[in-house]
C-alpha cells in the first residue's frame, strides 16, 4: 500500500487524470481514489461525481477506451463511501492525510462485491445509471 509523502504527489495524479496524462493502465483503485479525495474535498458529492463522470468520460474517449467501461453505479458507490468515510474523520485534517487515511481503508476495489452481485452491478442499467445495491447497502461495510 502507497501512502503518499505530500501533496504535489496527489495533485500530480488528479492533473495527470484530468488531462489524460496518465496512461490508461495506470490509472488504478488508488488512484481513482486519490482523485476522488480530492473532489470531495472541494465540493459536495453530487458535484464531485458530476465531475469525476466528466472526467473519467474524457479519459475514456482520449485513451479510446469502450465507453462501456464507464459504470455509473461504480462510481457512485465510491463516492458516497469515500464521503462518508472522510465526513468522519477530524475537520482538521489536510488533503494528504485524508488520502491516506482512505487508501488504507479501501486497498481493495473489490468491495463493491460485497454490496453488488456482479450481475446487477455489470448490467447495462447499473453503467448507465446509479442503481441501489441488492446484496447490502453501500453504509453497512
Amino acid at each position: 500500500m502507497h501512502h503518499f509523502q505530500s501533496e504535489t504527489e496527489i495533485r500530480a495524479i488528479v492533473n495527470g487524470f484530468e488531462l489524460c496524462q496518465t496512461e490508461k493502465t495506470a490509472f488504478k483503485h488508488q488512484d481513482h481514489l486519490v482523485v476522488a479525495v480530492a473532489y470531495l474535498q472541494d465540493s459536495t458529492v453530487s458535484a464531485a461525481i458530476e465531475r469525476m463522470r466528466n472526467s473519467l468520460m474524457r479519459f475514456i474517449k482520449y485513451h479510446e477506451v469502450d465507453q462501456r467501461k464507464y459504470n455509473e453505479t461504480i462510481t457512485v458507490f465510491w463516492f458516497e463511501v469515500v464521503a462518508d468515510a472522510l465526513a468522519k474523520m477530524p475537520a482538521s485534517l489536510n488533503l494528504l492525510e485524508r488520502c491516506n487515511r482512505v487508501l488504507q481503508e479501501f486497498p481493495n476495489s473489490a468491495l463493491v462485491l460485497d454490496h453488488y452481485s456482479s450481475g446487477l452491478l455489470f448490467s447495462d442499467e447499473a453503467r448507465k445509471g446509479f442503481v441501489k445495491p441488492d446484496l447490502r447497502d453501500w453504509k453497512e461495510r
